[in-house]
């Protein structure tokens, strides 16, 4: 059969899609313009904004290793096994994504602050989560695990259960079922899931101000050069974190989200 033509509701999609991508586009694009390649020259050559970003990149990594470690494992058990509370425990890995991130530092505050109870618990051991580099780690982690929990979650209930029983008949345990069957044809898009959750991390503002305002974070920095210097201050930290966060989202995009097959009826 011929290609059907390209008909109004079509064009109508077409048009919406144009309107979205503008509303998306326009503000980034207009602050990379207006930014320049002088202005972000000048960025990275102040000590402030190197710092920041560096920290922000190595936090968010730090996030998402953590996140990895506790996260794949939960969302192998969602995606594989029913179980009494099943749906209650995925509204609460959800739960961050609708927290009103200022609420959420508050919320992390009272139980990870010097006054709070496991802050308290764990002060004589110096661990603590206000002004440090584990309060930042904590709050990106609140706010950025439902990504990867989510990502890894979808990736690993399409692969077919039915491979995991041929290798446990042939004598692979559990784990290893899993680890030479399961996760190589499901890391994909557990990758791309962590993509997701770092690329989060790196852009949280409300929870980690809360808890952490120092040292700063890249949106912190922005925030404070605004508030004290204007928009033409805090323009370079922006776009520098936009342009990573744009990088690492394409790459994933391009190598990592898997393209889906077109058939004949889907070309209807």
């Amino acid at each position: 059969m011929g290609r059907r033509p390209f008909s109004l509701f079509w064009a109508l999609c077409a048009a919406a899609g144009v309107v979205l991508l503008t509303f998306v586009v326009l503000p980034a694009g207009s602050m990379i313009a207006e930014a320049g390649a002088g202005l972000l020259g000048e960025a990275l050559r102040q000590d402030d904004v190197r710092r920041s970003l560096v920290l922000t990149v190595s936090a968010a990594l730090i996030t998402t290793v953590i996140g990895f470690v506790v996260g794949v494992p939960l969302a192998y058990l969602l995606a594989r096994k029913e179980f009494p509370g099943k749906r209650a425990v995925e509204g609460v890995i959800d739960l961050p994504i609708v927290f009103p991130h200022t609420a959420a530092g508050v919320a992390l505050l009272t139980v990870y602050g010097r006054q709070g109870v496991v802050g308290r618990l764990l002060a004589p051991l110096g661990i603590e989560f206000t002004e440090t580099m584990a309060g930042i780690v904590l709050a990106m982690l609140f706010v950025s695990l439902p990504f990867l929990v989510d990502g890894a979650r979808e990736a690993f209930a399409l692969v077919d259960e039915r491979y995991e029983h041929v290798a446990r008949t042939l004598g692979s345990s559990r784990f290893g079922a899993f680890a030479r069957v399961t996760f190589p044809q499901a890391w994909r898009g557990v990758l791309a899931g962590a993509v997701l959750m770092w690329g989060r991390g790196i852009s949280e503002f409300g929870a980690v101000v809360i808890l952490a305002y120092n040292p700063k974070v890249i949106s912190v920095l922005t925030f404070e050069r605004f508030e004290g210097f204007g928009l033409r201050a805090a323009q370079p930290p922006a776009v520098l974190i936009v342009l990573v966060a744009f990088v690492a989202f394409l790459l994933a995009r391009t190598f990592l989200v898997p393209r889906r097959r077109r058939t004949g009826k889907g070309q209807r």
